[in-house]
């Protein structure tokens, strides 16, 4: 496994349907108008870091599953806590994808919504029974073209709608954000995230072919994501009435044409695809032993009941499952800080 299918893996599972709609990005970063840019850099910094870290405890611990990583960072007490956060927010997590699926049929296919949230579960449950090595080859084709298709929207809209300050006093509105402060927002964003990345991320780390691809990894991983942010940030920036909608980046994009809001469209299904297919597989495979029968058999029925969580709706599951999540996952981080303190620089 090298740099670049890690790299690939770790920014696969983050963005999802908040990221490429722009929902996560205005809430939690351009709602703070000029210190979004701030929140991002922190926000891409603490990736990097997280990432790496992670990625060199599952090494070393040769770690099959994120409970292991867990225990070692979280001790035996506090690890169980983190630990069933986890697990259920990477169930919720698949849930808010196939809600995010349904949205983008009805939204912008005109079809019904629960053709798209049982595609997406469908198909997302057959890449996870096919196994990890299958889930970073869909991860590792799928990631580039998204990304060439999120800056290249933003590039075009922003030379036909410069960044203006009138657009930053449009958007500058943090008493509406989840969490109203820029810093402790951009922890919130990587920390759910985090939740989500560590168990794919895990066992991604027992399988690089080196150690220093691990390092190449969560660097290019925290980069990437740091730019995507950066760029879906500007974009609505410079279309502040965009951030009025349930998908923001989808209007942004129909605005150059109908043509390239035609085509976001399915690059937004694609983003929603990698990161269901991360919490899927993650969420099996801490129930039961990858690739066992029993693991396919909760892969499955976890795409059945994600159908009915989904009906709670994709807004509401960004705003409020993501935001909680991400404060409790904060112990998480805590822990990880803590272990990579002790371990570099204690000799603990």
């Amino acid at each position: 496994m090298g740099a670049f299918q890690i790299a690939s893996a770790y920014i696969g599972v983050t963005i999802g349907a908040g990221f490429a709609s722009g929902q996560e990005v205005l809430q939690f970063f351009t709602l703070f108008g000029p210190n979004a840019v701030l929140a991002i850099i922190l926000a891409s910094i603490l990736f990097v870091f997280f990432g790496a870290v992670i990625l060199d405890l599952s090494r070393r611990l040769d770690a099959k599953s994120h409970l292991e990583v867990l225990r070692h960072s979280g001790g035996k007490h506090l690890s169980v806590l983190t630990d069933a956060v986890t697990t259920f927010f990477l169930f919720g997590s698949f849930a808010a994808m196939t809600a995010g699926a349904a949205a983008v049929f009805a939204q912008q296919f005109g079809f019904a919504a629960v053709w798209g949230s049982v595609g997406m579960a469908a198909v997302s449950a057959a890449t996870v029974v096919l196994g990890l090595r299958a889930l970073v080859s869909a991860l590792s084709f799928v990631v580039p073209l998204l990304l060439v298709v999120v800056v290249g929207v933003v590039a075009l809209t922003l030379a036909a709608n410069p960044v203006t300050a009138a657009g930053l006093l449009v958007v500058n509105q943090p008493w509406n954000a989840p969490v109203p402060n820029w810093v402790l927002s951009a922890v919130t964003y990587v920390s759910y995230n985090i939740v989500i990345a560590v168990a794919v991320l895990t066992p991604l780390g027992a399988l690089a072919e080196r150690g220093r691809a691990l390092n190449q990894g969560a660097l290019a991983g925290g980069v990437g994501l740091g730019i995507g942010l950066l760029a879906i940030n500007l974009a609505i920036v410079a279309v502040p009435q965009a951030g009025a909608l349930p998908i923001p980046m989808a209007f942004v994009a129909a605005i150059i044409s109908p043509f390239f809001g035609f085509i976001y469209s399915f690059a937004l299904l694609a983003a929603i695809y990698t990161t269901a297919v991360g919490a899927l597989y993650g969420f099996a495979a801490r129930l039961a032993p990858a690739q066992s029968t029993r693991f396919r058999i909760t892969a499955l029925l976890a795409g059945s009941v994600a159908l009915i969580a989904a009906q709670l709706g994709f807004q509401s599951l960004v705003r409020y499952l993501y935001s909680a999540v991400g404060i409790v996952g904060i112990v998480l981080l805590a822990g990880l800080t803590y272990t990579f303190v002790r371990e570099r620089y204690l000799r603990l």
